[in-house]
């Protein structure tokens, strides 16, 4: 296609709509089995598989974080790989490989067994979420990617808020097919995974030019602004091979804002859940497994909103530093503040207030890279952030249980928490400042 093209708006909206409506649902169903695969250690734990392998608060918290081993180590060469064999093939890949693994997790009987398949289920999914923005961001132009990554990351709040009372729902059915109620769940979350990998395989499409659904004019236009984009990247402000985009400093301070974002998911995701519990000796009530599931679900049903809601603002506006900054600052003082609070309303309602400021920032967060990577240094960039920043899902895990432990109580961990954010907050800022990427706000 010669870069002379002209560009039809029309045509290029057009194209962006019909793959937000055919391929975004698609690769955001994948990331919501991921993600509850990821996280059905959170439901397990407080109810019956803590009991069940004799674990501490300490031994869960290192069980929770120790997916991030393999997965942190095989982040880059993933994603590399995924850039050589194109999105079809690797994310399927990716997608049954830990759908194997997450139906393992139910016949699991000692903490070192569960130790070993988080490992590998952090090898068998390493590369998926990286591979999956890039996979977006070689289909949709830089001006368009805010909108679709927000409706691909939805498929995360939303795993809260339908899997929190799945997850709880299954857990319920203890002594279906002869299982504990947890194991019945994980066997329940897993099978999908392989199921939806499979079809992954023919139903993906790697670059508009495979996409059938597209007119010979909706591709052109595509392909002209993707095209400039990439010889943008490729210029001077760029970095130009895969060594300059591990080593770039913009890439590393990108990482450590995301490790604070992390950082507070993570520590969200595994003990919510065991918070909820707790609220019967808190405040004296007492919550079913089901109720603590949909309470559960609460705060990422905000985050949901709040996110299409910010989302939308950041394409109407153009990215500022504050789109990210600020709810990182929220999220930070929030989180702690809800351990203080006096009724349980109020610490649904602060602990939404924490989960509605982190999912705000995370798809905004990741049009950054992709405004001075393409091809192979996108790959590994992208990957390069997402490894760094997913130290803080072992970290999250293993410190928020080992402080609890030694604390006896959440306290400490939730400040914790709260000041990584605070961090990553003012790393943003002072990014935009420094001309580091391109935000509105900054010349």
């Amino acid at each position: 296609m010669s870069s002379a093209t002209t560009v039809n708006p029309a045509a290029e909206k057009s194209a962006v709509h019909k793959i937000s409506v055919r391929l975004v649902p698609f690769v955001a169903l994948m990331f919501f089995i991921n993600f509850l695969d990821r996280t059905a250690i959170g439901y397990a734990g407080p109810n019956g598989m803590q009991q069940d392998l004799g674990m501490t608060a300490a031994q869960f918290g290192l069980a929770s974080g120790v997916f991030f081993i393999g997965y942190i180590i095989l982040e880059v060469p993933s994603n590399l790989a995924l850039h050589r064999f194109g999105a079809r093939v690797w994310l399927s890949r990716i997608m049954v490989s830990w759908g194997i693994v997450a139906v393992l997790f139910t016949w699991v009987q000692s903490s070192g067994q569960l130790y070993a398949l988080r490992v590998l289920l952090g090898v068998a999914e390493a590369g998926f979420f990286p591979g999956a923005i890039l996979f977006l961001s070689m289909l949709v132009p830089s001006q368009h990617r805010s909108r679709t990554l927000m409706l691909f990351y939805l498929a995360q709040p939303l795993t809260s808020v339908v899997g929190a009372p799945l997850a709880s729902w299954l857990i319920q059915h203890h002594g279906a097919l002869g299982l504990e109620g947890w194991r019945f769940m994980y066997l329940c979350v897993g099978a999908p995974a392989i199921i939806v990998g499979i079809v992954a395989f023919f139903y993906l499409k790697d670059k508009p030019e495979d996409c059938p659904w597209l007119t010979a004019e909706e591709v052109a236009s595509l392909r002209t602004q993707l095209d400039a984009e990439a010889a943008a990247n490729s210029g001077e402000k760029g970095e130009k091979n895969v060594v300059a985009a591990l080593t770039s400093g913009r890439v590393w301070v990108l990482s450590l804002i995301y490790f604070g974002f992390i950082y507070g998911l993570y520590a969200l995701s595994f003990f919510l859940p065991t918070i909820i519990k707790g609220f019967g000796e808190q405040f004296g009530i007492e919550l079913s497994i089901l109720q603590q599931g949909l309470v559960t679900a609460i705060p990422y049903a905000f985050a949901a909103l709040a996110m299409y809601v910010w989302s939308k603002d950041v394409t109407r506006r153009g990215l500022r530093s504050w789109h990210i900054a600020i709810p990182a600052a929220i999220g930070g003082v929030s989180i702690p503040v809800a351990l203080f609070v006096g009724s349980p309303v109020i610490a649904i309602g602060v602990i939404s207030i924490t989960a509605m400021s982190i999912f705000a920032v995370l798809p905004n967060f990741w049009t950054l890279p992709t405004q001075f990577l393409t091809g192979a240094p996108a790959a590994a960039g992208v990957a390069l952030i997402n490894t760094i920043g997913n130290i803080a899902g072992f970290s999250a895990g293993y410190i928020t249980g080992a402080i609890h432990d030694w604390t006896g109580g959440y306290t400490v961990p939730m400040f914790v928490v709260g000041g990584f954010m605070i961090v990553s907050a003012t790393l943003m800022v002072l990014l935009a400042r420094r001309g580091q990427v391109r935000v509105a706000d900054a010349s």
